[in-house]
């Protein structure tokens, strides 16, 4: 099958003038990487995975490689279309051919093979939402937008839909189908809905509409950011995910104590992996004026009588800086918990800043046996030097409000 699949897309790459491969990867942040070679190594690079380098915290480096997933071959439409440009999600491994440990998509595949024993599927809708900002002279990003439209609002006054409808267009392009799209609350706040699909494929989607969304914005002249809080009194961004739970054919979710104790999981461990889900400073700027996402984080999603089994759970609480693999690997598994234990949801409060976040995942265990002790070590090292670094600053708040007057 994958012999056939391979060939299928080397012809492709000729037929279609394809010059260069990107071969991307996600860092432990969720942070797109790429690496690029020209179509005539292809081949070369399924015998031999392509050798990059990783530096171990103690400064020695480790040589791993990317190994091409056939299924995420795509050919990047805004690229030049002589000479194109495809690109291929990949997975690391070691040098025994061995999944790396802290490969966040490693990370994922594990909780659903684990979950695929015990006869569940999940299915994933995603909906990401991100701000459209002017560039400067020099191309650089700003905070500035000329619009004033609203939630759902249409030109002339949505002055991003044509960008908007670029991305909707490439992203379809590249196979990857958007169930819906439309300007949100704050000016220059727009959201893309990914049609919903398999936890997995729905990480590698979210990973792929990042890239295709920036890129698009860029030919508009625009700087898109999925930053969660980038001005102040301005709606915040969020990345909401429906999650839906299969079993024999039948939605879980259709039985509500099944539900409840689905999303029970997921809230009562919703303190731990908020580093996770979310993983800035500025990501509690926006929760902090949206009480209704901290004070319920799980919302029930009531099945639809036009629409036969679509009961879900949607958690609101993450944004559009989480990795998605790491996320969906945690509420996922933090789900089945609450399913498996019949669990009942706990008074919690959220953390109200990064500081507090990274000491709540510190004191529990339930990230460790997801994601790897070495994974959350690393990855909370990074989260450390971010909080210190930030609280080693003088805010521009600050000097406004002292600095007159003292």
């Amino acid at each position: 099958m994958e012999e056939k699949r391979l060939e299928e897309i080397m012809r492709v790459v000729q037929e279609e003038d394809v010059e260069f491969i990107r071969l991307q990867f996600t860092d432990m942040s969720g942070s797109l990487k790429n690496i690029a070679i020209t179509a005539d190594q292809l081949l070369r690079v399924f015998v031999n995975p392509f050798p990059i380098e990783e530096r171990e915290p103690d400064g020695k480096r480790r040589k791993l490689y990317l190994l091409p997933d056939l299924d995420t071959f795509a050919i990047l439409p805004w690229r030049p279309q002589t000479g194109k440009v495809a690109r291929f999600l990949c997975d690391i491994v070691d040098d025994a051919g061995e999944s790396w440990e802290n490969s966040s998509r490693e990370i994922l595949r594990k909780v659903v093979r684990q979950a695929k024993k015990e006869g569940y599927t999940f299915f994933v809708k995603p909906e990401c939402e991100f701000f459209l900002f002017h560039t400067d002279e020099n191309g650089l990003p700003t905070s500035l937008t000329h619009e004033r439209a609203g939630y759902l609002d249409v030109s002339p006054i949505d002055l991003g839909e044509n960008a908007r409808r670029d991305m909707v267009l490439a992203l379809k392009e590249m196979g990857l189908p958007v169930e819906s799209s439309h300007h949100e609350v704050g000016p220059g706040q727009h959201e893309i809905d990914i049609q919903e699909t398999t936890a997995f494929q729905a990480a590698d989607r979210i990973v792929t509409m990042r890239m295709a969304v920036r890129a698009i914005a860029k030919r508009h002249g625009l700087h898109a950011t999925f930053m969660p809080k980038p001005k102040t009194g301005v709606e915040g961004s969020g990345m909401h995910m429906q999650i839906e739970l299969w079993k024999d054919g039948k939605n879980v979710f259709e039985d509500e104590k099944l539900q409840e104790a689905f999303m029970a999981g997921i809230a009562n461990r919703i303190e731990e992996t908020a580093v996770f889900a979310n993983p800035t400073v500025n990501s509690y700027r926006r929760l902090r004026e949206n009480s209704h996402l901290t004070d319920n984080p799980v919302i029930q999603v009531k099945t639809w009588k036009a629409l036969k089994d679509r009961a879900a759970v949607e958690v609101q609480t993450a944004d559009g800086t989480a990795n998605p693999y790491v996320l969906l690997a945690l509420f996922l598994e933090a789900g089945l918990l609450g399913l498996r234990k019949g669990e009942k949801k706990k008074a919690l409060s959220f953390p109200r800043n990064l500081g507090v976040a990274i000491e709540k995942a510190e004191k529990k265990d339930f990230a460790r046996t997801v994601l790897g002790k070495k994974f959350v070590k690393e990855y909370l090292t990074a989260r450390k030097e971010e909080w210190d670094s930030y609280e080693r600053q003088v805010t521009a708040w600050e000097t406004e409000a002292y600095l007159h007057r003292m």
